[in-house]
């Protein structure tokens, strides 16, 4: 695997987003643990007081509200149901934050996000301003999905992906995920008694995705697939990105004081090399296909900076249309690449292999004969 030193000396980390995870915020039974609120409320504190700015984002609605409409059957699976739990359990969590946050001192602005938001340039845009301003005014954005409208069609589906996003929106320094596991494993540790902590990762490698294995807390709708797209993210835009444990004491001070508390993903500093607008346009939607490239098209991707031609596409999955995210990938079916495709899935399968001068002589294709499927200004590279 592709690894990283630990950071020698302590980073400088201005703007942190922490993401807690329902399996952190509730016990056993799926309560919302408040005793977890105040801890990192304290963190929050400790982080204001040297001039940190803290985001964060929070699961555990949908936990909180059933149990306070008493549902004891486990988690449902019907959309009404979770969406009338979400509202409920909305007001429950921000109640308890709010509350224990004031005990610290701390003041709270609650956002709540849908894709939708986030996909349209103009509310993504709103949603920034709102976010920088509140920073501001002193106060702690406390950021959720917003599950009581959300659908499958425009909803994160965890909060690891939310928490990426949102360290994107606001320029981030550094992204933590406090999670049911210390960190990303050579194996699955609940199953292998050998795994080992892999503590920093500074590129995706085909072990590091095998790795990640299957979910984790049923109390959760992440697991470690997820929290590696976050990484994806994260790394893409240049920030840094903590997985660790969220009952580990002091786990967002450590990790903003550069201590090894779990699994980094990324270098030292945050380049923010890629554009603001390249990261929301590969990034921000849901990714509705995939294009299957060949050796030439990738290593034109990855060491030239070009944008992806039909010539080098050889598969296309997903039915999308033009204008749509797409994931590019190797033929190994390695992930390397985000971006928005020119092409509809049905003129991107038809395309794929030929050069411009046979896309000319093809009716169908013949508008698109000198425009590249992914073009590069909107293109991302993992």
């Amino acid at each position: 695997m592709s690894l990283t030193e630990p950071a020698s000396s302590k980073p400088s980390y201005q703007r942190v987003v922490v993401k807690i995870g329902s399996s952190s915020l509730t016990d056993e039974q799926g309560r919302l643990d408040k005793q977890a609120v105040a801890r990192l409320a304290e963190q929050v504190k400790a982080l204001r007081d040297q001039g940190t700015e803290v985001v964060v984002v929070s699961s555990a609605a949908i936990s909180a509200g059933l149990e306070r409409i008493g549902y004891a059957a486990g988690r449902p699976s019907d959309l009404p149901t979770l969406q009338a739990a979400a509202a409920i359990g909305q007001l429950v969590l921000s109640q308890a934050y709010a509350e224990t946050f004031a005990d610290y001192g701390l003041s709270l602005g609650q956002v709540l996000l849908t894709r939708f938001e986030l996909e349209n340039r103009s509310s993504y845009l709103h949603a920034r301003d709102t976010l920088e301003r509140l920073l501001e005014l002193g106060f702690t954005p406390l950021i959720n999905e917003n599950d009581t409208v959300a659908v499958e069609e425009i909803r994160f589906g965890d909060n690891d992906t939310l928490a990426a996003q949102v360290g994107i929106l606001v320029r981030a320094d550094l992204v933590v995920l406090l999670s049911d596991i210390q960190g990303l494993y050579t194996a699955d540790p609940r199953i292998h008694e050998d795994a080992k902590l892999l503590e920093s990762i500074g590129s995706f490698t085909r072990e590091v995705v095998e790795a990640a294995g299957a979910a984790g807390s049923a109390r959760g709708s992440g697991g470690m697939i997820t929290k590696l797209e976050a990484a994806r993210m994260c790394m893409a835009a240049g920030i840094p990105m903590v997985i660790c444990h969220g009952s580990r004491p002091n786990a967002v001070l450590s990790a903003v004081s550069g201590q090894s508390v779990g699994t980094l993903f990324g270098g030292e500093t945050t380049g923010h090399a890629v554009s603001a607008r390249k990261l929301w346009q590969a990034l921000a939607g849901a990714v509705k296909g995939s294009l299957n490239i060949d050796a030439g098209a990738q290593s034109a991707l990855e060491k030239n900076g070009s944008s992806l031609l039909a010539v080098g596409i050889r598969s296309v999955e997903g039915r999308f249309e033009a204008d749509s995210v797409v994931d590019i990938r190797s033929l190994d079916g390695m992930l390397i690449g985000r971006g928005l495709s020119a092409y509809s899935s049905q003129e991107a399968a038809l395309a794929a292999g030929k050069k411009s001068t046979e896309l000319a002589e093809v009716a169908e294709l013949a508008h698109l004969a000198h425009t590249a499927v992914v073009h590069r200004d909107r293109l991302v590279i993992f």
